[in-house]
């Protein structure tokens, strides 16, 4: 009873810490990140980040070394390693190893259904927090972020892809063009390989990212969001087009929304348009329009068109 009563007052002053000044968070906040408990330790650096107390970048990284050691014992869940991760990487902690020790490391502990990896959330934090470890070369850090790809974690393989594409290099939006192509097993990766290409080579990427609205499924309805979210009026012909050829109710309405939320003048004037010469589609052009904020005055030929907001 006791020991649960010193725990709770612990875990209350590090808690405090979030009313303190820096200098007075500081002691309390290096002390705590030198206790056992992973629970403390993760609240510790979770406070440092937000008193942006860089001075105990030392003391993170030494906490996140000791509780690599016999991890399921000393870290279950990964809750001081994850906290520490994100804190190092907010600090822009610049000894790549600790962050390649987080992307390699894989935490199985027991589950009802069996062994469960909890260690998929602090690779998905060490994959960006690598790439702005400026000792790294850029093929270097490749090197180490395509294993991402095959992942069992979706999340880690969305995360690999978007720090790949924070690698900035031709090579790397040749790599997010590689895995585009083999295939996606979720639209989300697709997502995440797809604008990272498009922002890194730009409108000549548009024609290879709409090949991709061909097979109108899932993952070609991302493809169709993807060139909406790029907001170039040279994406808006490619997204007519796939509307023009769709032959599912369903993808017809994903071009539908995705249009709409580019906000464009191009895409808004023709979907308006659209809603006097496809009536089997008006009331969804119309939803979709209305769910994209509108302004003043397409609100008001909606109104006028008889399509208020339901």
């Amino acid at each position: 009873m006791a020991a649960a009563k010193n725990f709770d007052a612990e875990l209350a002053a590090i808690n405090a810490t979030a009313n303190l000044a820096p200098d007075e968070a500081l002691p309390i906040l290096r002390k705590a990140l030198t206790h056992r408990s992973n629970l403390i330790v993760s609240r510790a650096a979770k406070h440092a980040a937000t008193l942006n107390l860089t001075v105990l970048t030392p003391d993170l990284a030494a906490a996140f070394n000791r509780f690599m050691e016999d991890s399921v014992k000393s870290d279950p869940q990964c809750w001081a390693k994850n906290e520490l991760s994100k804190t190092l990487a907010q600090f822009e902690y610049q000894d790549p190893d600790i962050f390649l020790a987080g992307l390699k490391h894989h935490q199985y502990e027991p589950s009802w259904s069996g062994p469960s990896d909890s260690a998929g959330a602090l690779r998905g934090t060490c994959a960006p927090a690598l790439v702005q470890c400026r000792e790294l070369s850029s093929d270097r850090l490749l090197r180490h972020l395509t294993p991402l790809f095959a992942d069992k974690d979706l999340p880690v393989r969305v995360n690999g892809a978007r720090a790949i594409e924070q690698v900035g290099s031709d090579s790397a939006a040749l790599l997010l063009r590689l895995r585009a192509e083999l295939g996606s097993d979720e639209p989300e990766l697709l997502g995440a390989c797809l604008g990272g290409v498009l922002r890194l080579d730009g409108e000549p990427a548009l024609p290879w990212v709409a090949a991709f609205l061909a097979e109108q499924d899932d993952l070609a309805a991302e493809a169709a969001f993807v060139l909406a979210e790029n907001r170039s009026p040279a994406a808006i012909p490619y997204l007519q087009r796939a509307y023009t050829t769709a032959r599912e109710p369903a993808f017809r309405n994903a071009i539908l929304a995705a249009l709409a939320s580019t906000r464009l003048a191009e895409a808004t004037a023709w979907l308006l348009q659209l809603i006097t010469t496809e009536p089997r589609d008006a009331v969804n052009i119309a939803a979709a329009l209305w769910d994209a904020s509108p302004s003043e005055e397409t609100a008001k030929q909606l109104n006028t068109l008889g399509y208020r907001r339901s």
